[in-house]
């Protein structure tokens, strides 16, 4: 038992080391990092934290950042709760074709959907704009959020929607009151996956903006400067991109340990 303990800790270990050393090189000066190799910071320095707080570009896109995740996971649940439902509850003709249709979606590289999103967006006046990117980023969260949710609806017996009805209880509030609690695990599972997948998206995001909206994973991408890559600042922000995501699990990391135990993934 001992080996298999000592196995765990190793694997784990060998996992947390790009974390640290994201974080480590976030403490250190770009001529430090470019010349030496240094498993702690020889010279200490919060400059590149400085420079993201302070840098109106850096704020900039975080904050679009966490505008357009936010409205992504809002337009991903409020689709995908009553679709998984009737996916569920409800049999209808070309039902698994059409089920098996949405997966494709969310299996396909976004790259083969950027010219329609360009044709579309462009068309109705959205390009460069947090809309745009949350609702592109809705072609691959809503298949994935259908296909999570319907394995959790799937699990609940249908007697309590008919023991509800029987009890006089209308169609919105048995769903509200009663239906939704019972699958706040899976809630919070797909809520999670929606929040990360958009959160660290690059394709559509560079390819749907400009210069109005800056996502963080842009910014990322174009912090090379006269002398080269601000490697200090790109693994600074690298380490801020990862506490929104950290925040999310902390807070719902009692629905989510029950969600992944009992959902589909």
């Amino acid at each position: 038992m001992k080996k298999k303990y000592i196995a765990l800790i190793i694997y784990f270990l060998f996992l947390l080391v790009p974390i640290y050393w994201m974080l480590n090189t976030s403490f250190k000066t770009n001529s430090e990092i470019n010349q030496i190799l240094t498993f702690f910071p020889a010279k200490f320095t919060t400059g590149n934290y400085v420079k993201i707080f302070t840098d109106p570009l850096w704020q900039r896109s975080f904050l679009q950042t966490f505008a357009y995740v936010v409205i992504n996971v809002a337009i991903t649940m409020l689709v995908s709760i009553p679709a998984a439902y009737i996916f569920s509850r409800r049999t209808f003709k070309a039902k698994s074709h059409l089920f098996f249709w949405l997966l494709t979606n969310r299996m396909a590289p976004g790259a083969a959907f950027l010219v329609p999103f360009l044709v579309l967006f462009s068309t109705l006046g959205l390009m460069d704009t947090l809309l745009a990117v949350a609702l592109a980023h809705c072609l691959f969260n809503v298949p994935l959020a259908i296909w999570i949710l319907e394995g959790f609806i799937s699990g609940i017996p249908r007697q309590i929607d008919e023991t509800a009805f029987v009890d006089g209880y209308g169609f919105f509030r048995f769903f509200f009151k009663i239906f939704l609690p019972l699958i706040a695990p899976g809630l919070s599972v797909t809520a999670f996956f929606a929040f990360t997948f958009s959160w660290v998206e690059l394709l559509m995001s560079r390819t749907l903006t400009s210069s109005g909206v800056k996502p963080i994973t842009v910014t990322l991408t174009r912090s090379l400067g006269a002398m080269g890559w601000d490697w200090g600042v790109i693994a600074a922000a690298g380490v801020l991109t990862m506490i929104p995501g950290a925040v999310v699990v902390f807070l719902v990391r009692k629905h989510m340990v029950k969600g992944f135990a009992l959902g589909r993934v």
